[in-house]
């Protein structure tokens, strides 16, 4: 497992712009993207042009050269704010992981100017959550060019980012189980089918694509053919299953704040009393507020794992999105009880939050398929069967 880290926190601009865009961008948008299903354009535009898009892009193409630490933070506070701002951010950087590694030094550049938003494209309608398993093809054509052909179920940022990191069958049977390709946008016999009207993060854009004959020239490639699934595990996998977490525990935290934050202020006319006062209700905000601070201190141990080359980083790496997923799930759902009726209203933000936490346990890897993932490799097993690589 390689991927860059750092032990920096934003640089003081940096999250100086950071809260500059929450309170005058992102924040405002939030509840409008949420009700209207729509994406959140406005808010990624302002986040590209404040630079933080090429966050994780080399110096050396005009980028932040910031690593997963500095990167978790901003999806963290993203997050706490909007839920689809936040996945569409997060699957960019996953996609740029790649990129980085891989890709071409104009979209490197373009990455990093603000110029250019790219997402993943690996989850397939044959596979399902099982994007170690790609049924899409790829077939070489006499002019040396490459034919893809492919049913993508869900792509997050479809018909809005630049381009797709998509994964296919090799190229040559029995080269390895899978290869990436850098596909643009626009691209002729790409196409997108319906809008996304789902139960949370309405506003990602997560929408099912088609590829019919899309052809893509041979340096298209990322990595040699068949080597994707390894270039997924080592490159991709680590940024977003920790970004993942991270987005989890901006919703979590977000929610444990708006609780408090409720239940100080509300109080009984007829005792005086405020909500807070009540030990029952201070209990389950405890416990809310301890799950949610474990994540966090998990979160960070999985990152000095990562930083320091610890020997259980892959397993770190794993569990840190198991957990996250079902801390957001619960705490969120905490927090909906304990605010009663009022959690129902849109003005808390709560039942958003709720919807959104939801997302995270059937994102692929799913959490029941981490929880394979870190039995086999606790137990001394290869992370996958070789009948999946």
């Amino acid at each position: 497992m390689t991927a860059s880290v750092d032990n920096a926190r934003p640089d003081s601009d940096d999250s100086t712009t950071l809260d500059t865009l929450i309170d005058d961008v992102i924040r405002p948008q939030a509840a409008l993207v949420d009700r209207d299903g729509t994406f959140p354009r406005q808010s990624v535009d302002a986040l590209a042009a404040a630079g933080l898009l090429g966050l994780a892009s080399s110096t050396d193409v005009g980028g932040g050269g910031k690593g997963m630490r500095t990167v978790a933070e901003v999806v963290e506070r993203l997050a706490a704010e909007c839920g689809s701002t936040a996945m569409v951010v997060l699957m960019h950087y996953a996609a740029t992981a790649v990129i980085e590694a891989h890709g071409p030094r104009e979209v490197r550049s373009a990455i990093a100017a603000g110029d250019h938003l790219s997402t993943l494209a690996f989850s397939e309608f044959g596979s399902r959550s099982h994007f170690w398993s790609p049924t899409g093809t790829a077939t070489a054509g006499d002019d040396g060019a490459v034919r893809l052909d492919a049913r993508k179920s869900w792509v997050t940022s479809a018909g809005e980012a630049d381009s797709y990191v998509w994964s296919s069958l090799p190229l040559a049977p029995g080269a390895g189980p899978m290869t990436l390709w850098l596909v643009p946008a626009g691209s002729s016999g790409l196409s997108i089918a319906g809008d996304f009207d789902g139960l949370g993060l309405r506003g990602n854009g997560s929408r099912p694509m088609t590829a019919d004959g899309v052809r893509v020239p041979a340096g298209a490639m990322m990595a040699a053919d068949g080597a994707g699934l390894d270039t997924a595990l080592g490159a991709v996998l680590p940024w977003f299953l920790v970004l993942n977490a991270a987005f989890c525990l901006g919703l979590a935290d977000s929610a444990v704040t708006e609780a408090g934050r409720h239940l100080t202020r509300t109080t009984l006319t007829h005792t005086g009393a405020a909500l807070r006062d009540a030990p029952v209700t201070r209990r389950a905000f405890a416990q809310m507020k301890t799950r949610t601070d474990t994540l966090r201190a998990f979160l960070g141990d999985t990152l000095t794992a990562l930083e320091t080359g610890r020997e259980d980083a892959m397993l770190r790496v794993l569990q840190v999105k198991a957990l996250a997923g079902e801390t957001a799930a619960d705490v969120t759902d905490g927090a909906m009880q304990l605010c009663g009726g009022s959690a129902f209203r849109k003005e808390l933000g709560l039942e958003r939050r709720f919807r959104d936490s939801r997302a995270a346990r059937v994102m692929a890897p799913t959490t029941d398929a981490l929880h394979d993932f870190v039995g086999r490799v606790a137990t001394g097993l290869p992370l996958l069967d070789e009948a999946n690589r």
